[in-house]
């Protein structure tokens, strides 16, 4: 399964006809249906061994240069550790698209009424988003630890405002990550 949120819009100066402009109507009638029905996404209780200590959330921005590019922005909370946790991903508006809890023997993915098993949390990624990103990087970063990883890297000048960003120029597909966060680090 590959999930793929094209949030952004592309505007241009042709004109729209009548028959497009139903078209378009009807397809953002459908993706606000979408929206409305992601909200129901539902994780199930954690764990007694579930990660409560370091939790982060904000809004990011994710851009992998494929063909056609795909994007996602939207809100997410994540907790735990690299080996132990769990993100929500939000859509713009507020309703959960995805969810994930993962552990040393597995990574779940919830999405809609569908569960997902893969064998960790990057090979999880990897498969929604088409590009591999860093987890254990990825906590480093929100730490404001510069850690480099598969191609990544991250600049961490306005950390403690609480803003990332990170690149990967190869391997291939170029990926850019932008996040904000919420509450800046202390």
């Amino acid at each position: 399964m590959r999930l793929v949120f094209n949030l952004s819009s592309n505007s241009s100066n042709t004109a729209i006809t009548e028959g497009t402009s139903r078209r378009s109507g009807l397809l953002g009638l459908a993706c606000a249906s979408l929206v409305w029905l992601s909200g129901c996404v539902q994780m199930p209780r954690a764990p007694n061994d579930a990660p409560s200590a370091d939790s982060w959330s904000g809004r990011l921005s994710l851009q992998v240069q494929t063909e056609p590019p795909q994007s996602f922005s939207g809100g997410f909370e994540i907790k735990g550790n690299p080996n132990l946790g769990e993100l929500i991903l939000n859509s713009p508006l507020g309703n959960t698209v995805l969810a994930a809890r993962w552990s040393p023997k597995q990574a779940t993915l919830y999405s809609g009424s569908e569960t997902r098993n893969y064998a960790s949390i990057d090979a999880l990624i990897e498969q929604s988003t088409g590009a591999a990103l860093p987890v254990a990087a990825l906590f480093d970063w929100l730490a404001g630890k510069d850690t480099q990883s598969n191609g990544w890297t991250a600049d961490l000048k306005r950390q403690p405002e609480g803003r990332i960003e990170a690149r990967r120029l190869q391997p291939l597909p170029q990926t850019e990550l932008r996040i904000v966060l919420d509450t800046p680090p202390r």
